[in-house]
C-alpha cells in the first residue's frame, strides 16, 4: 500500500494581506492627524490681534503660565517668613506666623508644617543651640520640635 501525500495549497487572495496593504493603512491614519495638528499649530501661531509682531505667544501658553504662577497661600506665607527669619530674626518670623494663623484661620492647619520648616531653616541659619532660644508656644511648639529633629 503506498501512501502519496498530495498537499494542496489554498490560492492566495491578493487582498488584505502584505507590507504594502499595511503601510498604506498606517499612512492613512497618520497622515490626517499630522495635517490637522499642524494647521492647529500654523493657526495658533498667527498674530490674529495686529499688534506688535514681537510677541507670537500661543493661547494654551499664556494659559499654562498664568496657572502656574498661582501658588496656594501656605506656601506664599511659609516662603515669605523664611525670608523674614534669614533678614530679621526666628521669633519676627514667629509672630507674624501666629499673627496670619489668627487673621486667616484656614491656614490653621498649614501652621504646624510652616513652624517646623522655619524651625529648621533656623538651625541652618543660627545654629541648634541659638535657634532654640527663640521657640514659642506657636503651633503646639512645632518650632521647638523643627528645630529638634534638624540634622545639620
Amino acid at each position: 500500500m503506498t501512501h502519496s501525500a498530495t498537499y494542496t495549497q489554498k490560492p492566495r487572495r491578493a487582498r488584505g494581506r502584505g507590507p504594502a496593504r499595511r503601510a498604506a493603512r498606517t499612512l492613512a491614519f497618520v497622515l490626517p492627524v499630522m495635517l490637522v495638528l499642524s494647521g492647529t499649530l500654523a493657526v495658533t501661531r498667527v498674530n490674529w490681534s495686529g499688534g506688535s509682531s514681537d510677541s507670537v505667544l500661543t493661547a494654551s501658553s499664556q494659559d499654562v503660565s498664568a496657572r502656574a504662577k498661582s501658588r496656594a497661600p501656605q506656601d506664599v506665607l511659609r516662603d515669605r517668613l523664611l525670608v523674614e527669619l534669614q533678614e530679621k530674626d526666628p521669633g519676627t518670623a514667629l509672630t507674624h506666623l501666629q499673627q496670619e494663623i489668627d487673621q486667616r484661620p484656614s491656614l490653621a492647619k498649614y501652621c504646624m508644617s510652616i513652624a517646623k520648616s522655619l524651625g529648621r531653616a533656623a538651625v541652618q541659619a543660627y545654629g541648634p543651640a541659638r535657634a532654640q532660644s527663640y521657640a514659642r508656644p506657636v503651633c503646639d511648639t512645632s518650632f521647638a520640635s523643627g528645630v529638634a529633629g534638624f540634622r545639620a
